[in-house]
């Protein structure tokens, strides 16, 4: 059985800890309910990512801090630390203690944490399970992107190549072809995530998308971590320039439920561009996804990239939920 966490007599309920004074067993049924809303609102199964939670709190290597409230975890956000750069992880606060008040109080702890680290001059979060509405703290210093999280129920998928959803062109489909994702076009693939995202709104939210180096790390962590799912190779594909024989585009999928898919990636050259690349990749990433057994599919957008909503619309995806991307850079 996990240990009560006493709070000094003095301190106020709840009270706020670090979180490297804990151990996994005490945020049991914190992650417990976590793992379940993330289940019930997104069809997305959070259970790997709370066992990586657990995991570095038992190495006493999670930064970040816990609400504690009569001796019971009931909040935490936490933080990681990459060059000059912190991410904030993941904040979240049991429902009979939801309040803007305690998910503030997290937040302001966690980027006191991270503002006066010397080394850190930037800041992001995507906070999808931030539930409170309300100002954010250190606005003078804050960008906010509005962001979807949609869903497409498969039965329901418009995937047959038609007229007017984006079908390739003639001339360029016999000059584009798709080939299954292989571990060797991560370096090319990392190539084109960089002059893709050339002045695109996520390279504000992400600045990985911003070089090749920040790419071949987007890249690694989606393949090998489960924050976007379990990357799932049979259904992400890539395309190919048949004259040059360089990648042109690529559609990463990874799976967050046994019967739900996620498209963790997807972009074109900005060559190809607009003639049904996207598209095309898309339809089969997703028509791969229902043969693995999917009913449904997710994705996430940022908002102003109407384009782009325009084609997962045209799909069938629909907008469930609605969250924000921060950025706090200059402080």
């Amino acid at each position: 059985m996990a240990a009560r966490l006493e709070p000094a007599a003095t301190a106020p309920s709840p009270s706020l800890v670090d979180l490297r004074h804990l151990r996994s067993e005490d945020l049991n049924a914190l992650l417990d309910e976590e793992v379940a809303t993330w289940r019930q609102l997104l069809d997305w199964d959070f259970g790997k990512s709370a066992d990586l939670v657990r995991r570095f709190l038992d190495m006493r290597a999670l930064n970040g801090f816990a609400l504690v409230d009569d001796g019971e975890a009931v909040g935490y956000a936490y933080y990681v630390l990459e060059e000059q750069k912190g991410l904030i992880g993941d904040l979240f606060v049991r429902g009979a203690f939801r309040s803007l008040e305690n998910q503030r109080w997290l937040l302001e702890s966690v980027l006191g944490s991270l503002t006066t680290a010397p080394q850190i001059d930037r800041i992001e979060s995507q906070l999808m399970m931030w539930h409170a509405s309300g100002g954010l703290p250190m606005p003078r210093h804050l960008s906010s992107f509005e962001r979807n999280f949609m869903m497409l129920e498969m039965s329901r998928a418009a995937l047959e190549p038609a007229p007017g959803r984006g079908r390739p062109s003639a001339p360029l489909a016999s000059r584009v072809y798709l080939d299954r994702w292989s571990d060797q076009y991560q370096e090319p693939a990392a190539q084109l995530i960089a002059a893709a995202y050339l002045g695109h709104v996520d390279s504000l939210i992400n600045d990985q998308y911003r070089s090749v180096a920040g790419a071949r790390r987007f890249l690694f962590n989606i393949v090998q971590y489960p924050g976007c799912g379990m990357f799932f190779k049979p259904a992400s594909v890539a395309a190919f320039d048949r004259l040059t024989g360089r990648i042109c585009g690529i559609c990463l999928a990874s799976m967050v439920m046994p019967y739900c898919g996620h498209i963790t990636q997807i972009c074109v050259a900005p060559g190809v561009r607009g003639a049904g690349v996207g598209y095309e990749m898309l339809r089969q990433s997703l028509t791969l996804l229902r043969a693995a057994g999917c009913r449904k599919t997710s994705l996430t957008v940022t908002a102003s990239n109407r384009e782009a909503i325009k084609l997962y619309e045209d799909v069938g995806f629909t907008t469930i939920r609605k969250f924000f991307a921060h950025v706090w850079e200059g402080f």
